[in-house]
Parts: structure tokens; C-alpha cells; sequence
């Protein structure tokens, strides 16, 4: 008897084998393709957030230049390279260029080289000395010299 029992316990230990693996394989083909499912989900909501963050940016930027409009001020940029050729268009050393704009050669020499960024009422004054020439800049500065040299000699 022993033998039969143990014959018994056997097979039926291989046939719940059998039918757990099989349970198993589907359970394995299932959870595969819940994980694919779940990869592509992730990586459609992370083009989603980028989409929604680029639109964002553009309304943001849009309603800023809508605000800018309707203020009716003008405003001005600066760009590094233009206040360089604004300074050799005009034919001025950086240290006459500061006394025109009222700051120090340092600041002009910052500003040329993109380290800083001039004020906005020093960008108005830059805007303000891009509609004129050689000659008037020259008047100017002879103008700005004339009291600064005149309180020297007293």
C-alpha cells in the first residue's frame, strides 16, 4: 500500500505542477504586456508634458508682447554686438562713449563684452544715441566735456 500512496502523491504533486505552470505562463504573458502598455503610457505622458510646457511658453511669451502693445511703450533691446558697432559707427573711444551715456569706461567695456547688461534708462539713452551721426555725437560730447573740465579748474 505504501507504494500506491506514494504513486498518488506523485502525480498528483506532477499534475499540480503542470497546472500551476500553465496558469503561470499566462499570468507571465499577461504581466508583459501590462508592462509594455505601461512603458508606452509613461512615455506618451512625458511628450504630453513637453508639448504642454512649449505651448505654455508660446501663450506666455504671446500674452507678454499683447501686454507690451497695449501699454503703447516702446521698448527697447540691447544686444552686445550692436552697442559694439553702434560704438565704431559712431567713431568714439569707449571713455567718450561713457561720458555720453553718463556711466564709467568699465561699464561701456562690460556691456561691449556681453558680461553685463546696461539699466533700462541707460538702454534708453543707448537707443536715444543710435538715431544720431558722427557730428552730433561729437557736439555732445564736447557739450558733456565743457562743465566737466570747467569744474576742474576752479
Amino acid at each position: 500500500m505504501p507504494n500506491i500512496a506514494t504513486f498518488l502523491k506523485a502525480e498528483i504533486t506532477r499534475l499540480a505542477r503542470k497546472e500551476i505552470r500553465g496558469e503561470i505562463g499566462t499570468l507571465r504573458k499577461s504581466s508583459a504586456a501590462h508592462r509594455r502598455d505601461i512603458a508606452a503610457l509613461k512615455r506618451e505622458i512625458a511628450n504630453l508634458q513637453r508639448q504642454n510646457k512649449q505651448l505654455s511658453r508660446r501663450a506666455s511669451s504671446t500674452s507678454e508682447a499683447a501686454a507690451d502693445e497695449g501699454d503703447g511703450e516702446v521698448r527697447n533691446r540691447f544686444s552686445a554686438k550692436g552697442f559694439k558697432s553702434l560704438r565704431a559707427r559712431l567713431g568714439l573711444s569707449a571713455d567718450q562713449l561713457a561720458t555720453l551715456l553718463g556711466a564709467s569706461m568699465q561699464s561701456v567695456y562690460n556691456w561691449e563684452h556681453g558680461k553685463t547688461v546696461p539699466r533700462a534708462n541707460q538702454v534708453a539713452a543707448i537707443a536715444a544715441l543710435r538715431t544720431i551721426g558722427k557730428k552730433e555725437a561729437m557736439r555732445r560730447l564736447e557739450e558733456a566735456q565743457a562743465p566737466a573740465k570747467g569744474s576742474r579748474k576752479r
